[in-house]
């Protein structure tokens, strides 16, 4: 008789706990995914905050109008990276049990990574917990002081660092009276020289911001309730104040893990390695609240430098990649920083302390500048800088420090500005393109020497232009500059038929008034063309003219979907889709739709757009389905369309007791209104009633949210294989400010784009993106709005049913026949019943499809 083993299970997979999800956390959040998936690697964050991950570099723009997303990530991301989140405030680590308890739940771990940043430095002045006293850390905070300000007229900041500077930047912002109090005898200590930070000082003052150096705070006043009333400083001056901000500097938070016996600094901070290791088995810690080699970074870019070595270091330690150990070993604290609106640039030895260094400076009281060079004592390399005011060379200067290059021009020449009309001395063969991920030129054209020809390719293989985006302009440009030098052209051709972009096109037949594609081909063209004019020519000519596409002329040129305004599919039947605006239909509708299926045999789909598809309709039984859905009420959905497909709509506040605009009355009116624009690729959108954002509105082309003012109308988004996150174009608008722009915007775009070009990309490869695109439809930059506007009516007046015209047509209706010669139908199509309906039947194998796949995409 056999003994049969039972079988084990598989042993749990590793889990690391990640205390803190700051910058430098969710850094290390995706650093582990990238090496490791959720079925070898269990990933828990605890954040603090009720919020997730947000950049906190860019704190003080969350007082701009509109006001951008600093999210860094989701809680659904997360989710589908396999990261379990919880929230709450660790307090208590048993690193001999390896359990951190978080509120009333105790979390086992395999590795520990403390990422718990910094907390502010308050000064132990009397008055400092008053009402009024606030510090500039978090979202929190600045929600706070924002409701504060709106009784204060004087805001004063204390501290005159980097974020002392962006503190009073936010309350600018908020329309206070200014004022910056520093300890020291400078502005930004730690980064300028004197002679950089009175620069910087005359630069601010200019700006109606007070700043008062070398003053030592000794009390915050207080009236009789105990709110601000001012400042007391040691030499018996006094500052009026009705709020404070203090940002004195950051200490490191490493207070749980000193309670845990973790090894601590003298002075504070995380003790680490060069792995990202503490001193105790299984934990480790990145970021500010590490301190490596006697030193706490306050910067994020060391803390993302940590985080990649750590990930690497801790999968090692846990098995899960091979035994090669990575090294942190300190990080460059160059910066380039715009404070107020102030370019300050601080890079290598800025201060000069190399013993026997030279420097060469120049102050502009002019141009409000200062620029200042370290050099080696010989003064044939550059060791560090300063710039005040002018960053613009900041790239060259700190590739020169970095690379240790000799100069091979005057060090002066590198800091004062050229004459007009000349140009700035070449300062390396290999320069560095994109300092965020230090990336260098001989990276950039090695990659296009192994075939990337555009910038999308060029980011994802070589990462440049992936962080802040300052250096995509370089990379268009050396894109170019390269395919040139190959022998390559940076053609932007339509086809080899016609020697223009799109968008060129587009206009020669607006101004010239073309019709036909025979007068296109004829005036602008040559050959017969083929699959790509074709149809670009005819979605030209819809957007221009609104003409029928089936109309005699038209016809031969649409793609295979529009050819017979229906979604083919795989065994070459069809789908039908109606409209559905908003996604609102009647019981009566309902029961059209349903009596229309059964009575033809149409498999049911509800979409993600919100509407009904039916699927297997014959080709000769299309023009008949479509006369009942007529008769129903219902017209086209121009799902087969390169147009606008749905705008998806929640029920807003007509029903759901958290809405406070009613999105589905708007939605139906957007869609009644873009229905059949035809553009260079398909329309989505989506109406939101509040912020929770039921209709998915920022993964639209243009989608709107609701706020309690009004709408704030979001573009350039999309799902798909590359979906990208809609951005901010206008906040708290009326219902007819968000057509007007929606009018301009869509034309815009049609006028505009390239080829299948979705939204989004067009956004991102416009010059000056964003910015550039308000300052056409908003500001009127161009002098077209008016024109925009107009061809957006025209649009709108001659709109017209297709299914109705085509199956009111005689010769149009014909069309439908499935054979020339006959009027039987295709009784070759095969079907299976699936769950009550039918579908398909599985092709033979080493088939794909029975039928010439369809170029206008699919359904919805």
């Amino acid at each position: 008789m056999t003994d049969f083993a039972t079988p084990h299970p598989a042993p749990p997979a590793p889990h690391v706990l990640i205390v803190g999800n700051g910058m430098v956390g969710h850094r290390f959040v995706d650093a582990l995914r990238a090496q490791a998936g959720p079925d070898i690697l269990r990933v828990t964050v605890i954040s603090e905050e009720s919020r997730l991950a947000y950049d906190r570099v860019r704190l003080s723009s969350f007082f701009d109008d509109p006001q951008p997303d600093l999210s860094l990530t989701t809680p659904e991301n997360y989710a589908g990276q396999g990261v379990d989140v919880v929230y709450g405030r660790a307090h208590e680590v048993d690193t001999a049990a390896r359990t951190v308890t978080v509120g009333d739940r105790v979390l086992g771990y395999d590795a520990l990574m403390f990422a718990t940043g910094s907390f502010p430095f308050v000064p132990p002045v009397p008055g400092r917990a008053a009402a009024g006293c606030f510090v500039y850390r978090t979202l929190d905070d600045l929600e706070a002081i924002r409701a504060a300000a709106l009784g204060a007229g004087r805001g004063v900041v204390i501290g005159g660092g980097l974020l002392g500077l962006e503190a009073a930047g936010a309350l600018r912002k908020l329309g206070l009276e200014t004022h910056v109090v520093e300890f020291a005898p400078q502005l930004m200590p730690a980064q300028l020289d004197p002679e950089g930070g009175r620069a910087l000082q005359n630069i601010i003052e200019e700006m109606g911001i007070g700043v008062h150096t070398a003053r030592a705070t000794r009390e915050i006043t207080l009236d009789a309730q105990g709110r601000v009333t001012g400042l007391d400083f040691a030499d018996g001056s006094r500052l009026d104040a009705d709020l404070v901000v203090f940002s004195a500097g950051i200490r490191p938070r490493d207070d749980l893990a000193r309670a845990s016996g973790v090894p601590v600094g003298e002075r504070g901070g995380i003790q680490i390695d060069d792995h990202c290791r503490t001193g105790t088995p299984g934990v480790y810690a990145v970021g500010e609240c590490a301190l490596h080699d006697g030193r706490v970074y306050g910067l994020v870019a060391p803390g993302y430098a940590m985080a990649k070595v750590a990930a690497s270091n801790v999968l090692m330690d846990l098995g899960l990649r091979p035994a090669a150990e990575v090294h942190f070993t300190g990080a460059d604290l160059s910066t380039k920083l715009k404070l107020l609106g102030v370019e300050v640039g601080s890079f290598g030895d800025a201060k000069g302390t190399t013993e026997g260094c030279r420097t060469v400076s120049l102050s502009d009281n002019v141009r409000g500048t200062y620029s200042k060079l370290v050099l080696s004592p010989d003064g044939t390399k550059v060791l560090g800088g300063l710039l005040v005011g002018d960053t613009s060379r900041y790239g060259d200067l700190l590739d020169l420090t970095m690379s240790a290059a000799p100069l091979t021009v005057p060090p002066e020449t590198l800091i004062v500005p050229p004459l007009p009309g000349g140009a700035a001395p070449t300062l390396s063969a290999n320069a560095l393109i994109c300092s965020c991920e230090n990336v260098r030129q001989g990276a950039i054209c090695g990659a296009i020497a192994d075939g990337a020809r555009d910038v999308a390719t060029l980011k994802k293989c070589t990462g440049a232009g992936t962080g802040c985006g300052g250096c995509v302009p370089s990379l268009h440009g050396l894109l170019q500059s390269e395919l040139a030098r190959l022998g390559e052209t940076f053609s932007n051709h339509l086809c080899e038929h016609f020697a223009y972009s799109r968008q060129e096109l587009f206009d020669l037949v607006r101004v010239k008034g073309h019709h036909t594609w025979d007068e296109v081909l004829g005036a602008h063209g040559h050959g017969l063309g083929c699959e790509i004019c074709k149809p670009a020519v005819a979605s030209i000519l819809a957007s221009l003219y609104n003409e029928h596409v089936l109309k005699p002329g038209h016809a031969p040129l649409q793609d295979t979907n529009d050819a017979f305004l229906a979604n083919i599919q795989k065994n070459g039947t069809y789908s039908v889709m109606p409209r559905v605006p908003g996604g609102e239909i009647t019981a009566e509708g309902l029961i059209a739709i349903g009596a229309v299926a059964k009575r033809y045999g149409l498999y049911c789909k509800i979409t993600g757009g919100q509407r009904i598809d039916l699927l297997g309709a014959q080709r000769d039984d299309l023009p008949a389905i479509w006369e009942e859905l007529i008769a129903a009420g219902f017209e086209s959905g121009h799902a087969y369309g390169k147009s606008l497909r749905t705008v998806k709509s929640c029920v807003g506040s007509t029903w759901c007791r958290y809405g406070v605009q009613d999105s589905t009355s708007l939605a139906v009116r957007l869609e009644l209104r873009y229905r059949g624009l035809r553009s260079p690729h398909k329309l989505k959108s989506g109406v939101s009633g509040c912020t929770r954002e039921c209709a998915e509105a920022r993964s639209k082309d243009f989608g709107i949210i609701a706020t309690e003012k009004g709408w704030n109308l979001y573009v350039g988004g999309n799902g798909g294989v590359t979906p990208k996150h809609a951005v901010l174009l206008a906040s708290d608008l009326h219902e007819d400010e968000v057509v007007r722009l929606l009018d301009r915007y869509l034309m815009f775009y049609v006028r505009t784009a390239d080829r299948l070009q979705r939204t989004s990309t067009w956004l991102e490869n416009m010059d000056g993106g964003l910015d550039y695109l308000r300052a056409v439809i908003m500001d009127d930059r161009l002098g077209i709005c008016a024109e925009l506007e107009a061809e957006m009516e025209r649009h709108v007046a001659s709109y017209e049913d297709e299914w109705a015209r085509a199956v009111a047509t005689p010769e149009m209706r014909a069309r439908f026949r499935t054979f020339v010669n006959s009027d039987a139908r295709d009784d070759g199509v095969q079907w299976v019943d699936e769950r009550g309906q039918i579908r398909p039947a599985d092709l033979p194998p080493g088939l794909t499809h029975l039928t010439p796949l369809p170029m206008a995409g699919g359904d919805d």
